[in-house]
């Protein structure tokens, strides 16, 4: 049997390709085991090519963040975004996908967890370094405080124009 969250990645994938395709980018599916790549897009004269990570969730669990690791702190490139989609809690939930350059995710799962490391955890004891991160919506929901409280996130939410503009296109296709 697959497992759970392969299929809600699959999902997520899907969902991202969908919004790429109807604005008239040419996407695809990297093949299985590209690294820090689900998903290449060009326009429709293969001028520029950019890719994009997809992250899923649904809304579970109290941060409403998703998973990471350590790598993501160095992944940056001009060309290189993430996709963060969140299912919600309910098949009758639209999606949301937010949409960050690489670079602005690398900057804020090192940033998150400089501050994390530095704050005491329970009764004043250090917090150990593992390659476990979270991207969150809301780091002071979680008193990791460095400027990314919420609301950090909503000039990406469905910001499709980022990927468009990289790959040299400005304008949505005519309906």
């Amino acid at each position: 049997m697959v497992a759970a969250s392969t299929v809600l990645g699959a999902a997520g994938e899907h969902y991202v390709m969908c919004q790429l395709l109807r604005r008239g980018l040419i996407a695809a599916l990297a093949p299985v085991g590209v690294p820090n790549t689900d998903i290449v897009v060009t326009d429709d004269l293969g001028d520029r090519l950019c890719a994009i990570q997809v992250k899923t969730r649904l809304e579970k669990g109290s941060d409403g963040g998703w998973h990471m690791g350590a790598k993501h702190e160095q992944i940056a490139s001009d060309l290189l975004f993430y996709a963060f989609v969140d299912f919600g809690r309910s098949l009758t939930d639209p999606p949301r996908c937010f949409i960050v350059p690489s670079q602005v995710v690398a900057a804020v799962i090192r940033q998150s967890r400089q501050t994390w490391l530095a704050t005491p955890g329970k009764n004043g004891a250090s917090h150990k370094d593992t390659d476990f991160r979270r991207f969150l919506p809301d780091y002071d929901k979680m008193n990791i405080r460095f400027g990314r409280g919420a609301g950090w996130l909503d000039p990406y939410l469905e910001n499709w124009a980022q990927i468009e503009t990289s790959a040299n296109r400005t304008t949505p296709p005519e309906a």
